[in-house]
């Protein structure tokens, strides 16, 4: 299932990288709003989205700020995701009484929406154009002076955007790797509720084994709704209707989303990169955190409940890399891109001015990819997760961090604590999601040891962090004597600033003071190193393409919101045909009774309810990745058909590139969400308004 990012297999390699971006194939594309091929569309489907199309379809569209896709399909601001994308939700909502991860959840009455901790909606109310005003910024510069320079005019844009309102954000967005920016300006959404959530047995039917796989029987739905001033939304003019026919086959589909990112312009060093450091030691990692998660998991019940989400996204993850590792390692692709290379060095060194804008590029790039292999483990294991995965630290970091950062010009401080940005992460610091301290202990432990062993013990900075203390000793130590645990206590040092943050004794707190000035070097190494220079060079080569080719094709996905087109149809795979659809019934033909093709007892009970040519699950031609889970499938009047959860084994890697003939996109049949709703779950509130 489609989670943040996920990637491609190796029957995508030879045809997925394209020598000119010209050739792009039909249907292929993530494309930005501002930017569709209408007429493109209109000649292969016979419609052509119009800009009030466009738009409605745009500000109809949702993104968790977590890391998915949504949409809201009524006017009183019901939204619809997947399951998985609001699982964290509904376990932070769980307890040891009634744990809705299994039970499932339906508010019967609006008394009975609960709100979800850690929930934000961004709605994209408008695209600006602000290329040149970046490019006079960042001319000339280099290293920290380019770091600087576009943190700086980023930073500025997004204030004046925003104009200090928290309910707005603002992202300078990147494209075409630097190429292009355009400024995102969103109503952003704090107050997100519960409404439904089927059980996770259906939810995620067939769990790992049918995980990327096609035919399907998932019914991978939430609905939250969004509140505004305690309220529900209310009178939202856009909105997307659920059909009131099924798609069928052959038909038009448009899918609007937030893919999380694409690698389809990275040059071979970049690739080689990934395919010979960083998808290894990834993969290496996920397994063992997979083994803590399981071991921990297998202590008790409620350590179960604890460690679900986590344990989920890991396996989830694992999955989708392992294909993304399977594809690099084809040699075809590898060499593919060097076809692609040596074309556009060729056209550009046929044209001296060209050559002498942009020879130097690609050498520019692998020296910074050079650069990543040197400091990559240290980013990741002070600056990243890997180190010190805690919600309590990642609470005190931030709170330590604000305290500096609060006083610095808006330009000088890192992203995340920006006018623009902070409302998102003072969110996460003031979230009543529950801590588990015997969770937080083994996590953090877990990290503190990669840490020990991957900077080996004689590490400056491994000694300070640890003194004579072992990971086991000093996470128990941390864990236990914090008093982050409680949101007031944190709510307490945010409101006193600095002062309480100096004041401050809590063992978090100083540990988090301990290993920031590390944690800040480490990070300011791969700004001005990797970072500026891999954004330079990438956006010169982008520039080229531009002069070469136009802007004929999408950019790589950035998290920002891209509407797709496709079909849907079947494939073939392994001599046979793969049809589109499958229906209800199938999931009762499919179950063993033991996990995970075991139904909830909701499901059986309603077997004879359910219309048996429902259909269920389908499949389309759909160019999307992780990210887009939560996107709604609409046709072209704009109804919603479908809500997509997943893709087949051959897009894992759409990361890469895109064959027409066998990626496919799932999703859930809206006409089957509807039958679900009223037949098995009874939820008849939900039904009605969704047919209105």
């Amino acid at each position: 299932m489609l989670h943040y990012f996920t990637r491609l297999p190796p029957a995508l390699c030879t045809a997925a990288l394209l020598l000119a971006p010209s050739f792009a194939q039909a249907d292929e594309g993530m494309w930005t709003f501002n930017n569709f091929p209408s007429a493109k569309v209109g000649q292969a489907y016979g419609f052509s989205p119009d800009q009030k199309w466009l738009d409605h379809v745009r500000l109809s569209s949702i993104r968790l700020a977590q890391g998915c896709s949504a949409s809201l399909v009524s006017k009183s601001g019901l939204v619809m995701t997947n399951h998985h994308c609001a699982h964290s939700c509904i376990e932070q909502l769980s307890t040891p009484e009634r744990d809705y991860v299994q039970t499932g959840f339906y508010a019967k009455d609006e008394k009975d929406e609960v709100k979800c901790p850690d929930l934000e909606a961004n709605q994209l109310v408008q695209i600006t154009d602000v290329t040149e005003r970046v490019k006079a910024a960042i001319a000339g510069k280099d290293g920290k002076a380019f770091s600087d320079a576009l943190k700086a005019i980023d930073a500025d844009i997004a204030k004046e955007c925003s104009g200090g309102n928290d309910n707005l954000r603002c992202d300078v967005v990147e494209l075409y790797h630097g190429g292009a920016y355009n400024l995102y300006k969103y109503r952003r959404y704090q107050d997100l509720r519960l409404v439904f959530a089927p059980e996770f047995a259906i939810a995620f039917f067939g769990g790992d084994p049918d995980n990327f796989e096609f035919p399907r029987y998932d019914l991978d739905v939430s609905f939250v709704r969004i509140y505004d001033n305690g309220k529900p939304l209310d009178s939202t003019a856009n909105y997307l209707p659920f059909a009131k026919e099924d798609a069928k086959d052959g038909d038009l589909t448009f899918v609007s989303g937030h893919p999380g990112g694409t690698s389809r312009e990275d040059t071979v060093a970049q690739l080689e990169f990934t395919r010979d450091i960083a998808l290894p030691s990834t993969l290496l990692y996920l397994a063992e955190l997979r083994g803590v998660l399981e071991e921990f998991s297998d202590q008790s019940p409620e350590q179960r409940r604890n460690a679900d989400t986590k344990l989920f996204g890991v396996e989830n993850s694992y999955k989708a890399l392992k294909g993304q590792f399977e594809a690099l390692v084809d040699p075809a692709l590898i060499k593919s891109k060097h076809d692609e290379e040596a074309v556009l060095k060729a056209k550009i060194d046929a044209d001296p001015q060209m050559k002498a804008d942009f020879s130097g590029a690609w050498d520019n790039i692998k020296a910074a990819t050079d650069h990543l292999k040197l400091i990559r483990d240290r980013f990741n294991l002070l600056e990243g997760r890997r180190g010190f995965d805690s919600q309590i630290f990642r609470a005190a970091r931030a709170l330590v961090r604000h305290a500096e950062e609060m006083n610095k010009p808006e330009g000088q401080r890192l992203t995340e604590y920006t006018d623009a940005n902070f409302p998102a992460l003072k969110a996460s610091i003031l979230s009543p999601a529950p801590v588990y301290p015997e969770f937080e202990k083994t996590t953090l432990r877990f990290s503190l040891t990669l840490l020990q062993r991957l900077l080996g013990p004689d590490d400056p900075t491994v000694k300070m962090v640890f003194g004579n203390k072992s990971p086991a000793d000093l996470a128990a130590d941390l864990v236990d004597k914090s008093a982050l645990k409680d949101k007031d206590v944190r709510k307490k040092l945010l409101d006193g600033g600095p002062a309480a943050i100096d004041a401050s004794k809590d063992p978090m707190i100083l540990f988090a003071k301990l290993v920031d000035a590390e944690s800040r070097a480490v990070r300011k190494d791969f700004e001005e190193n990797v970072d500026a220079p891999l954004t330079k060079n990438s956006g010169l080569l982008a520039q080229a393409r531009f002069k070469l080719y136009g802007t004929s094709v999408d950019p790589d996905a950035t998290f920002t919101l891209r509407l797709s087109y496709g079909a849907v149809k079947g494939y073939d795979q392994a001599g046979g045909h793969v049809a589109p659809f499958t229906l209800m019934t199938g999931a009762f033909d499919r179950a063993t009774g033991a996990t995970p093709f075991k139904l909830p007892e909701s499901w059986l009970t309603a077997k004879s309810k359910i219309n048996p040519t429902q259909k269920f699950n389908f499949c389309t031609t759909n160019d999307i990745i992780g990210g887009n889970s939560g996107s709604p499938v609409i046709n072209r009047n704009a109804e919603v058909v479908g809500l997509i959860f997943d893709g087949n084994i051959q897009s894992l890697g759409g990361d890469f590139g895109y064959d027409g003939s066998i990626n496919r996109a799932v999703a859930v049949n809206s006409g089957a969400l509807r039958e679900a709703l009223a037949k098995i779950y009874h939820a008849d509130r939900v039904v009605t308004e969704l047919s209105r």
